[in-house]
């Protein structure tokens, strides 16, 4: 199908985005990758009269550790974070995501921003910021404010971003000393969403004890989910194979999956069972 007629702004600056996102109110969206915009305009599930591409604005790009946070812009490219140094030594979580995520085209073009803000429990970064315990940075006219990720999502395609605002960065504490982070997703093929998918990341200490624990679900709830009992389930522990089963069996009992063509209720809680553990072991062989 061919989306509705749209009118086309690419602002220079951030000021000025906000300013045409205040003029046009709910008939405007913001276009950053586009992957997730674009098809739902062609379905015309989304028939927005204004786009607001905000590619031209600088300064919303960028990859750095500073003052015990990892800060990531929120038009940060997928291809950057697979290309990045600093993702590539310290947060394999990121390509352990990047490789899944869609194919190399969309990851040239689709912003970590974008994947958030969209709001949709089967995208795969959720559940990383989720494991990684990110803060989200939303700016409108008058400043900016941090949500954390466990109350930036509302619903389904509902978040914490209101009409005249726009995402604008993330952070999440730096990885430091004795810790792994890992993610999986099940998918029926190269690029699909996921079936099931899991985010872990582990901080060990130093008597080989589990310091703190972040484990995040994809696809397989309403909302992208935090796996609570699994990560209490860890921490303080020695992560033998029990407690590291008993996470597992937390997170299968307590996500929420729905039966469609990607398989049953059952099937899904299975898979959550199997790659929690996985991404368990895995990040805990990182750290």
């Amino acid at each position: 199908m061919i989306p509705e007629g749209f009118e086309y702004a690419a602002p220079a600056t951030l000021n000025d985005a906000l300013a045409l996102l205040a003029e046009y109110g709910e008939d405007a969206k913001i276009l950053a990758g586009g992957h997730s915009l674009i098809p739902m305009m062609k379905l015309r599930f989304a028939s927005p009269t204004h786009l607001v591409d905000i590619n031209n604005i600088p300064g919303l790009s960028y990859i750095k550790e500073e003052g015990g946070y990892l800060h990531i812009g929120a038009m940060t490219k997928e291809v950057e974070l697979e290309e990045s140094r600093i993702i590539r030594d310290k947060y394999h979580i990121f390509t352990d995501a990047s490789k899944l995520i869609a194919d190399p085209q969309v990851r040239n073009f689709g912003t970590i921003g974008g994947n958030i803000a969209h709001g949709d429990a089967a995208n795969d970064h959720p559940a990383v910021m989720i494991a990684l315990g990110a803060e989200v940075e939303i700016t409108n006219s008058t400043g900016s404010r941090w949500v954390s990720i466990d109350e930036f999502f509302y619903g389904f395609y509902t978040t914490a971003v209101q009409q005249g605002e726009i995402l604008t960065a993330l952070r999440m504490p730096a990885l430091n000393g004795k810790s792994g982070t890992s993610y999986h997703k099940l998918e029926r093929k190269v690029g699909d969403y996921a079936t099931a998918g899991v985010a872990v990341a582990i901080t060990m200490n130093d008597d080989g004890t589990c310091k703190s624990a972040g484990i995040g679900l994809t696809n397989v709830n309403p909302l992208p989910l935090r796996a609570k009992r699994s990560e209490e389930a860890l921490v303080g522990t020695r992560l033998t194979d029990e407690d590291i089963l008993r996470a597992a069996q937390y997170a299968a009992e307590d996500c929420s999956p729905n039966d469609d063509l990607r398989g049953s209720e059952a099937f899904k809680r299975d898979m959550v069972k199997v790659i929690t553990k996985r991404m368990i072991k895995k990040a805990i062989s990182r750290a």
